[in-house]
């Protein structure tokens, strides 16, 4: 069976309607129909979801045991739904970590690092930062490369839940086609509607088509496909997005397995213990369960209204019984609570990855001043964790610049296909200043002047600082 994210090879893809059985178009229909309901896309949508804060305990009901043992739902009680979203927490420490610093870029070929300096501004970083926060919670996210009307080179962030990728290879690094399935608002006369739309992607251009009923009706004349450059070229060549699919995949891992598949059971458990916690502090006389003892009153309904009325509630002494309310008490230990509380908030850092700064603020006599060492034992799993994201988006630049010098030619900047160049993260890690510091004096006359200066804790840009400290200092008196 052909699927979504599986290896489809271009003669079978184009060769669909052998025989006469199914066309390209009834092939790509059967596809997205499959895939909307698929568990990797609701994976993806839950990912989304648990980090902007709608999680399961939101729909969560209180229920008893009922007449014939089924379960009922009850409404007289309380039902807390609280959100503690220490998952967000762990997607932005661990996008942070790996991207919240700009990287570098270094070559040989200075006016090629200058070009690439350019692209690479503050907004791509930012796009960059985005695409590793959704590759977490989806497993795959994709950047899509195109030109503006000013021939400028701009890049666009799409969701993994929105895309359908048909690869070429079972290790999926090479696609040959892809389809994205977006909605957009519009109008019918005067009355809004969504409008759900198509856009097939191949190495010679895209489809658009609007996706009504699980039909693609062209949405372009003839349904021909628009190249994704076209026109106004300036330079000696136009093979922008030709010769591949003009699609960068941005993986957390290799398997695109996002990171709420690891932890979404204890986000669960954490929502459900603050939730039942609050649930029993709320649980009082007036809402609780009583123990009635000859009671003046017809029914229990009654007894209830009463109470919650007037706080108070009529019974009946007599000679030969003593009337009574009683309350059957449930007592809350809060210390058990914050016990289990903890165990399952160290439970997601450790099975998600991450680290636990509380380490560091619990001021004990072994953490007060902690060493490089104790530092970057905190930072283990993180750091494993962020080695292979980072292997994966060492891929993902490799495919970017093919599209990126690309550009370059096709605009007259030059060629720059097969230059070397190295793209260097700057991971966010928390460092003892005074030890880093103490060691690039002592690593002097060991090593050059460049390393050492790049390792100074203060320093972003080493040949600047080191141009800097050849000018002669201005003195106060001048």
């Amino acid at each position: 069976m052909f699927g979504f994210g599986k290896r489809v090879s271009r003669e079978i893809f184009e060769g669909a309607a052998l025989g006469g059985s199914m066309t390209d178009t009834e092939f790509l229909e059967r596809e997205i129909e499959q895939w909307r309901e698929s568990p990797n896309r609701q994976m993806m949508i839950t990912g989304q979801l648990y980090y902007e804060g709608e999680q399961d305990i939101l729909l969560r009901k209180r229920t008893a045991i009922g007449q014939g043992g089924r379960l009922e739902e009850i409404e007289n009680l309380p039902n807390n739904r609280v959100v503690d979203n220490q998952y967000a927490k762990l997607v932005n420490q661990k996008a942070d970590y790996l991207l919240g610093q700009p990287f570098v870029v270094r070559g040989d070929n200075a006016e090629y690092v200058k070009l690439l300096k350019r692209v690479f501004n503050k907004s791509f970083m930012r796009l960059l930062k985005n695409a590793g926060k959704g590759a977490l919670n989806w497993g795959v996210a994709w950047i899509y490369p195109y030109l503006d009307f000013n021939g400028e080179i701009c890049f666009k962030l799409i969701p993994g839940y929105e895309l359908i990728p048909f690869w070429r290879d079972s290790e999926h690094t090479r696609l040959d086609k892809a389809v994205r399935i977006y909605r957009v608002c519009g109008y019918e006369g005067k009355k809004p509607v969504v409008i759900e739309k198509a856009e097939v992607y191949t190495a010679e251009g895209a489809q658009r088509f609007v996706l009504e009923k699980g039909r693609l009706i062209p949405d372009t004349a003839g349904g021909e496909k628009i190249p994704y450059v076209r026109g106004w070229k300036r330079g000696k060549s136009g093979r922008l997005g030709y010769g591949r699919v003009p699609l960068i995949p941005v993986k957390y891992n290799e398997s695109e397995i996002p990171l709420i598949k690891r932890v979404k059971s204890l986000q669960d458990g954490i929502n459900a213990l603050l939730s039942d916690f609050q649930n029993n502090m709320q649980e009082d006389p007036r809402n609780t369960i009583l123990i009635l003892k000859n009671y003046d009153g017809t029914n229990l309904g009654e007894f209830r209204k009463n109470l919650a009325l007037y706080g108070a509630v009529k019974v009946r002494c007599d000679s030969d019984s003593q009337g009574g309310v009683e309350t059957l008490e449930v007592k809350v230990n809060a210390d058990n609570y914050k016990a289990v509380l903890n165990l399952f908030k160290q439970a997601l850092i450790e099975n998600g990855m991450g680290f636990n700064s509380m380490t560091l603020r619990s001021g004990g006599s072994s953490l007060s001043n902690p060493n490089q060492l104790d530092i970057m034992s905190m930072y283990t799993d993180i750091d494993l964790d962020a080695n292979e994201m980072e292997m994966e988006l060492q891929g993902a630049f490799e495919d970017l610049l093919y599209f990126i010098n690309g550009y370059f030619s096709f605009m007259g900047f030059g060629d720059f296909e097969g230059e070397d160049v190295e793209i260097i993260f700057n991971r966010d890690m928390l460092i003892n200043e005074s030890e880093a510091i103490d060691n690039c004096i002592k690593s002097l006359g060991l090593l050059s002047e460049e390393t050492v200066v790049a390792q100074h804790p203060w320093v972003n840009e080493p040949l600047r600082e080191m141009e800097r400290r050849k000018k002669p200092c201005r003195s106060d008196n001048n």
